[in-house]
C-alpha cells in the first residue's frame, strides 16, 4: 500500500491527534479481539512467521531470506510465501530471488499448493494480524530506530495491536544498528520474561562497488527511510540530498526525470534501496546505483538451536 506515516506516530510521546483519535483505535482492538479467534493451524508442514506489529519498515523480509538460508543449510525444502499485493512486487522479487515464492491472495491457498509440492516449512513473510492461521514458530520484527513510535495503536500510533500481545508471540528480532537496544530489550522482557531475542544489524554488501567520494542524491520509498540515510552516512557516504516517498511508492516516469535534474543540479550521483530499484523499469533505473543490504544476525548459532528445538 502506498503510505505515508503521520509525522505524529513516531513523536516519544502521544500528542493531541493520538489522543482524539482514540475512541476509534478502542473500536478497531475490540473488532480484532472478537474476530481472532477459531484460527487454523496447517496439518503436514511446518510454518514460520515473521511479522511485525509496527506498521512498515522493520526488517521482515530480509529477516524471511535470513531464516530460509538457514533452513536450507539444514535440509529442510522451504518455501516463502506472501499474500499478494500488486504494489509489494519489490518484496516479491527480493523473495522469489532468493528461493520459491507462493503468492496468493488468500494465505491458506499458498499453504496449500505448498502441501501439494511436499514443503517441509513454510516461511510467512508478514501474517502475524491473519485471523485465519495460526503458526509454529512467530517472530515479530522491529526496527531499534522506530521501535514503537508513540506506542500507541491505529489510527492514534503505528502499532497494528498492543506491545502486551507480544507474550503471545515466541522471539522477537530486533533490527538496525542504534544505542537503544538494550533499553528495548529490557522493555521486551518487562512485558514478556520468557520470550526470546534476537539482534541482526544491516550489513551493505555492495560497497567496494560504489564511489564514496562522489556526492550523493539518495531517494526512497520505504517503511523507514532513516535506516537507509544513516547505514549510507555510517559507511562514509556524502549525501547532499535526501527525497522520501511512501512506501511501496511506484515511481512514474516524471518522478525520475525530476530526481535526475535534481541530481544533476546538485552535480551528484544516484542511490537508492535494492528494494526502491526493483520497482523501476530498465530504463528508469538506468544510471542508478542502489545500496545491497543483507541483515547480519548477531546471535546466529541461538537462532540456529532455537529453531531445531521449535521445529
Amino acid at each position: 500500500m502506498k503510505f505515508r506515516k503521520p509525522s505524529f506516530w513516531d513523536y516519544k510521546k502521544p500528542n493531541i491527534l493520538s489522543y482524539i483519535l482514540l475512541p476509534i483505535t478502542f473500536l478497531i482492538n475490540f473488532i480484532n479481539f472478537l474476530n481472532n479467534k477459531n484460527k487454523i493451524k496447517p496439518q503436514k508442514i511446518k510454518t514460520i512467521c515473521i511479522g511485525n506489529i509496527y506498521i512498515g519498515g522493520t526488517g521482515k523480509t530480509p529477516i524471511s531470506v535470513k531464516i530460509n538460508k538457514i533452513l536450507n543449510n539444514l535440509n529442510y525444502k522451504t518455501a516463502f510465501i506472501k499474500k499478494n499485493y500488486y504494489d509489494q512486487i519489490d518484496e516479491q522479487k527480493l523473495l522469489s530471488s532468493n528461493g520459491q515464492l507462493l503468492c496468493e491472495k488468500n494465505r491458506i491457498d499458498a499453504v496449500k499448493q505448498a502441501i501439494n509440492q511436499n514443503i517441509d516449512i513454510a516461511i510467512f513473510d508478514d501474517g502475524l494480524q491473519d485471523k485465519r492461521l495460526s503458526y509454529d514458530i512467530t517472530f515479530v520484527c522491529f526496527n531499534i530506530q522506530s521501535w514503537i513510535g508513540n506506542g500507541f495503536c491505529l489510527p492514534s500510533g503505528p502499532l497494528r495491536e498492543s506491545l502486551e500481545n507480544i507474550k503471545k508471540y515466541d522471539a522477537v528480532f530486533l533490527n538496525g544498528n542504534g544505542e537503544e537496544s538494550l533499553a528495548i530489550q529490557n522493555a521486551i522482557k518487562h512485558t514478556s520474561p520468557n520470550i526470546k531475542i534476537f539482534e541482526a544489524q544491516y550489513m551493505p554488501t555492495n560497497i567496494d562497488k560504489l564511489e564514496h567520494n562522489k556526492n550523493y542524491l539518495a531517494f526512497s520509498g520505504i517503511g523507514n527511510p532513516d535506516s537507509f540515510i544513516k547505514t549510507l552516512k555510517k559507511n562514509k557516504f556524502k549525501i547532499v540530498k535526501t527525497l522520501d516517498f511512501p512506501d511501496h511508492y511506484n515511481y512514474s516516469d516524471q518522478d525520475i526525470i525530476k530526481i535526475r535534474k535534481t541530481a544533476k543540479d546538485l552535480d551528484a550521483k544516484i542511490i537508492t534501496t535494492e528494494k526502491d530499484y526493483n520497482r523501476l523499469n530498465k530504463l528508469n533505473s538506468e544510471g542508478i546505483e542502489y545500496l545491497k543490504i543483507e541483515l547480519k544476525i548477531l546471535n546466529e548459532e541461538e537462532l540456529i538451536n532455537f529453531l531445531n528445538k521449535k521445529l
